[in-house]
């Protein structure tokens, strides 16, 4: 390849996402990549036991299975098969003694959460109608460049089908409190505060509430899907889809430096010395890395640096693997095997460890979300044996060595062992990956941070990451900001890399006859 129009930095799903569109638009793309392998947070390997498949970092997929950006691509025509597990999401409550189950079928759900207390079933199917409404409204808008004119119109038509203001106010509420004021029973409050859990917010916190009822919605409509084979077939179809149509990734090429002259791109600088022209650059990294870091903050205005001293990361995650020669002992088997499960006593559990969090503490007890892999899709390991692993979220800052992330993982194990009496008896093996480790995978999770960033609401939308448009673009000229750092931020949905191609196509139309720069750069 020659001089490429654009350079892709980093083989992450967004970066790859953003490649195939670039491509598609009849643009020649190069896609740099400092890992051995292609995939960023979206990867697999058998480093835990060789017979056993374990995702390295993401294992479920509803936002894919959603996103408009990922469909359009037609990965199933490169190998992507998606699998299910019985059940979506399983989180048993100690004080029922059952388990509050997610099943894909919403009359499952409803059923089993009637069993539990009377009217609940139908509280939940009413919840489902109303997304029905405008649910697909609702996911193009927050994956759509921001503001979301065209989503946000039809959005509006729909509104009040899905019961108007009232909905916009429950989305708005806290989940801890919508889950009181809607249900009857704890399960719901379970399964939807679990859901919040997944990231920063605090459950009393506005904006908790429309996480946990997206994620818990996508359950009823999409499931929570997992590639057959691994995480890996993920990025292993977007790469094969980029390249079969002429693109090319380079694995093991860190960029070091994107070089600037006069607050416009002009290409990179990579760790072995050499230098790639290209007056597009697209950035799946860290805004960390990225401003004052790949950009010198000499290129950039004085402005944006001090903004980016109160860019505020997500809390780290230290996660384990473990592979089992049998299946989870649960003490009370679920109705359902749930693929994911969420480990904790109550709501007012998960909020503690959130506030502990938030507070610098590690927490004593940890809210854990787990994957039963095998459960999901068979060919994870042998038959009769369990592909499993869990993560929490953990205090940025934290020194963690090889002994306290040892212990760490053993109060994890022994929250699963307390529901599944014997669990340790059938590890196999385990493998613990603390903050450091995956960074170390994926540099783009600074300190084990999953989201590029908290997904409080003064960091989304206008203020992502910065306050400003909230777009791809940056302060300079042909550089676009395509990772999960920009919006709409973190989960496997393309979006920020679809919204960086899209912003760089648009401006290219703009300049006078899509000029191409044909400099040549030598080392």
């Amino acid at each position: 390849m020659g001089e490429p129009d654009a350079i892709v930095v980093g083989a992450g799903p967004n970066g790859l996402v953003a490649a195939n569109l670039l491509l598609d638009a009849g643009w020649s793309v190069l896609v740099l990549e400092a890992q051995p392998t292609p995939g960023g947070a979206v990867r697999s390997d058998r480093d835990v036991h060789p017979d056993f498949v374990h995702d390295t970092m993401s294992a479920f997929y509803p936002l894919a299975a959603a996103s408009p950006v990922i469909h359009a691509l037609r990965l199933e025509e490169h190998g992507l098969v998606w699998r299910h597990a019985p059940a979506v999401l399983g989180h048993f409550d100690p004080a029922a003694g059952r388990w509050a189950i997610l099943h894909r079928d919403r009359a499952v759900t409803a059923g089993l959460l009637d069993d539990l207390h009377a009217g609940d079933g139908a509280a939940w199917l009413a919840l489902c109608e109303s997304w029905d409404a405008i649910g697909d409204d609702m996911v193009g808008a927050l994956l759509s460049p921001f503001p979301p004119v065209r989503r946000t119109m039809t959005g509006l038509a729909h509104l009040r089908k899905a019961g108007g203001l009232d909905f916009v106010r429950m989305l708005l509420t806290p989940v801890a409190s919508l889950a009181r004021t809607r249900f009857g029973g704890t399960a719901p409050g379970l399964l939807l505060a679990g859901n919040g859990g997944h990231a920063d917010i605090p459950l009393d916190a506005p904006g908790s509430g429309l996480m946990a009822v997206l994620l818990a919605m996508l359950g009823q409509t999409v499931g929570w899907p997992v590639p057959e084979g691994g995480a890996g077939e993920l990025a292993g179809a977007l790469v094969r889809r980029f390249e079969s149509r002429g693109g090319e990734v380079r694995c093991s090429a860190e960029v070091t430096r994107i070089e600037v002259s006069g607050r416009r791109v002009r290409g990179v600088r990579l760790a072995d010395g050499s230098r790639l022209a290209a007056s597009t650059v697209v950035a799946d990294v860290s805004a960390t890395a990225l401003y004052g870091g790949l950009v010198p903050a000499s290129d950039l205005p004085v402005r944006t640096m001090r903004r980016m001293q109160r860019f505020e990361l997500d809390p780290g995650t230290v996660k384990v693997d473990w592979a089992l020669s049998a299946p989870v002992p649960w003490g009370v088997a679920p109705p359902y095997a749930p693929g994911t499960v969420h480990v904790a006593d109550s709501v007012d559990e998960i909020q503690r460890a959130l506030q502990q969090i938030g507070a610098g503490v590690v927490p004593d007890r940890p809210f854990l979300l787990a994957g039963q892999m095998t459960t999901t899709d068979p060919t994870r390991s042998p038959a009769g044996t369990e592909s499993m692993w869990a993560y929490t979220h953990v205090p940025q800052g934290v020194a963690w060595d090889r002994d306290s992330l040892e212990r760490f993982a053993d109060l994890m194990q022994s929250r699963l062992e307390e529901l599944a009496p014997g669990f340790g008896s059938r590890v196999l093996a385990r493998r613990i990956l603390g903050p450091a480790d995956l960074e170390a995978r994926n540099a783009n999770l600074v300190g084990g941070a999953l989201n590029g960033g908290t997904a409080q609401l003064h960091q989304q939308l206008v203020f992502r990451p910065v306050p400003g448009l909230g777009r791809a673009e940056t302060p300079i000229r042909g550089l676009y900001l395509g990772s999960a750092s920009a919006h709409p931020g973190g989960g496997v949905h393309g979006a920020a890399g679809s919204n960086a191609a899209r912003a760089a196509i648009a401006h290219r139309r703009l300049t006078p006859s899509g000029a191409r720069s044909r400099r040549v750069v030598r080392p």
